[in-house]
């Protein structure tokens, strides 16, 4: 029994080193003083941490994606807290069928899924690039929020709901007044993984990015292609930072939201 355990304790650390030792390689060589990506590093330096912030384009570019983050974050929120509410709330013919469709974004391929809004948003409706970037990463959005806010309602007892439409609340003011400050934690843990989602993608945006709009990911891979020094080593240090940061407030506010329903 000793040695099973010993060889499975073995297993575990063999597959989070697997997985981790990239992450930890990458962290190190961001310190390299030189112009040429190397480990081990020959020294130590913030160097390409402030290039960072001196190469314009990944400020501008940070901005776009901040921007188209937060803008598809408010359309996918107004879209899926209503489609969420819907689903958990009420029975009827199709549900199933809707919800299913909803979720689709995550079941395609990201790929196939980029080709097509490029296909139809640029092509052939010719919107504005901007636009179709914004549009395309709230469709990858959309079930994060649906999904994770429904989690929280299924928590949620309807009679709390009933209650206040029976003392004389209308039924938004209940749904305002009641349901959301119920199902608020479960809303800013949704809001969160939706941004990171939209933040860190690539296969949507490869395609819905053009001249004069990109996003940082983007930016990223068009600059590994031209440059070598550690640069995109920091920049990928200070996402990594900021995603276990979003994903410890995620874990800390679907704890908070688990624990008030019991």
């Amino acid at each position: 029994m000793k040695e099973g355990n010993r060889g499975l304790s073995l297993y575990t650390l063999l597959v989070f080193v697997f997985l981790l030792g990239p992450l930890v390689i990458i962290s190190i060589t961001s310190f390299e003083p030189g112009t040429v990506l190397k480990f081990p590093p020959e020294g130590f330096s913030l160097r390409w941490y402030r290039n960072i912030f001196e190469v314009s384009m990944f400020m501008e570019t940070f901005k776009t994606s901040i921007i188209v983050s937060m803008l598809g974050n408010l359309l996918a929120l107004l879209l899926g807290v209503p489609a969420a509410y819907a689903l958990s709330r009420f029975e009827f013919r199709g549900r199933d069928t809707l919800n299913a469709l909803f979720l689709s974004p995550v079941l395609i391929p990201g790929i196939v899924l980029g080709f097509t809004l490029l296909r139809y948003l640029i092509v052939v409706y010719g919107l504005p690039i901007y636009a179709g970037l914004l549009i395309g990463h709230t469709v990858i959005m959309l079930p994060f929020i649906i999904r994770v806010i429904a989690s929280s309602l299924a928590n949620f007892d309807f009679a709390v709901e009933e209650a206040a439409q029976s003392l004389g609340a209308g039924r938004l003011e209940t749904f305002f007044k009641v349901v959301l400050p119920n199902i608020r934690s479960g809303i800013l843990a949704a809001v969160l993984i939706a941004f990171l989602e939209s933040f860190n993608n690539v296969d949507i945006s490869v395609f819905m990015t053009g001249p004069g709009v990109s996003t940082l990911p983007i930016q990223m891979l068009t600059y590994v292609q031209n440059y070598f020094d550690p640069t995109i080593a920091a920049i990928s240090v200070i996402l990594m930072v900021l995603t276990a940061a979003l994903m410890f407030i995620i874990e800390r506010l679907m704890g908070f939201a688990y624990f008030t329903k019991r």
